[in-house]
């Protein structure tokens, strides 16, 4: 009996050893390490990855343009989190001639969009500021170059104001180093920032500091709105959220986010990534429960797309299937250029600055 005991243990120690080989290594790529993106990784890493037998390596970086172009380079690398106005310059740029671009952009699919992004511009608190229309020529901190806040600051202001940001009065900084010059030595006027709230960044700063900063507003119904909102999106940054920060709502604006892979064709990666999607429908309610807050506002849904994208087909049949089987239940699904290089094109590192 003894030997018996003991054989299998040591049978189920092997069994688990054997699966734990058997998890495959992959990466995803986010952002700052004090943002949302990487808390959504992380919750996929936790969550939804191990069911699929995939080990999820969470890697920071500077945003959505870098992630872009790791998805595309870097070994290991499966999926990205890219913000869609990112993912839209790309291929606009592409169209446009940029054959790097092109080569970029056209490989890479979306597996599903995922939430809204607002977008923040602090200023210090005696600013004569208030809304975001009223930035123009002002000294601004746009983001880390190669960002996906940078692009997203670069988009926006060239849509109020029908010209790229000044390139003298623009600064490329992250988020920590940008508010310190703003209450500091006040060489800047304005920080732009991107991230899902709660944002971690806003969310660990104290009451004192409604005394040394504050958020622009957006009006939707001002003149330079309607160009804005046919990319970006109306939404509201919740006092309940931020109550050191804020004590009313206050109108904003955001951007979506997606979860990207490549057109991977090696049928082992086909089948870790179809895998990993069905995880994360059977999961999904975990995420919602226990994840990021953000996941409340997923849906598990195959939206049309814009001219250019496309969806990678291995985890659409996987989403489209549970999506049919959960409208069975009865449960809802909450779920080459011959110019200069432009503003967006620098900011991409797609050419050298003019």
């Amino acid at each position: 009996m003894k030997k018996f005991i003991l054989s299998t243990l040591l049978m189920a120690g092997m069994l688990f050893h054997i699966s734990a080989l058997a998890a495959v290594e992959y990466k995803i790529v986010t952002a700052s390490e004090r943002g949302t993106y990487i808390k959504i990784g992380h919750d996929l890493a936790q969550f939804v990855a191990p069911s699929a037998d995939i080990k999820l390596h969470v890697l920071p970086s500077a945003g959505s343009a870098e992630n872009v172009r790791r998805l595309r380079y870097e070994s290991g690398v499966k999926l990205a989190l890219v913000q869609s106005d990112v993912y839209q310059a790309f291929l606009d740029i592409a169209a446009g001639g940029n054959v790097e671009a092109r080569d970029m952009i056209r490989p890479l699919r979306v597996v599903m969009p995922l939430y809204n992004e607002e977008i923040y511009f602090i200023v210090r608190a005696d600013s004569e500021l208030n809304y975001i229309h009223e930035i123009k020529n002002a000294k601004i901190s746009a983001g880390e170059s190669g960002s996906g806040t940078a692009l997203t600051s670069a988009t926006l202001y060239r849509l109020m104001f029908g010209e790229p940001m000044p390139q003298a009065g623009t600064s490329y900084l992250s988020n920590e180093e940008a508010l310190s010059k703003l209450v500091t030595d006040k060489t800047i006027d304005v920080v732009a920032v991107v991230a899902g709230q709660p944002a971690k960044l806003l969310v660990d700063m104290k009451p004192e500091s409604r005394k040394l900063i504050k958020l622009l507003k957006f009006d939707p119904h001002h003149s330079t709105s309607a160009a804005v909102l046919k990319t970006y999106f109306a939404a509201s940054v919740l006092a309940s959220n931020y109550p050191n920060l804020l004590t009313t709502d206050i109108p904003a604006v955001a951007v979506k986010a997606f979860l990207v892979t490549y057109d991977f064709q090696l049928k082992d990666t086909e089948n870790h990534l179809r895998n990993m999607t069905r995880s994360l429908c059977q999961n999904f309610s975990t995420l919602q429960e226990k994840g990021h807050p953000k996941w409340r506002e997923v849906e598990i849904a195959l939206p049309d797309l814009g001219r250019g994208w496309f969806y990678y087909p291995p985890t659409t049949r996987e989403i489209r299937s549970c999506i049919a089987g959960k409208a069975k239940l009865g449960t809802p699904v909450k779920s080459k250029p011959a110019k200069d290089c432009s503003q967006q094109e620098q900011i991409l590192g797609l050419c050298s600055p003019v």
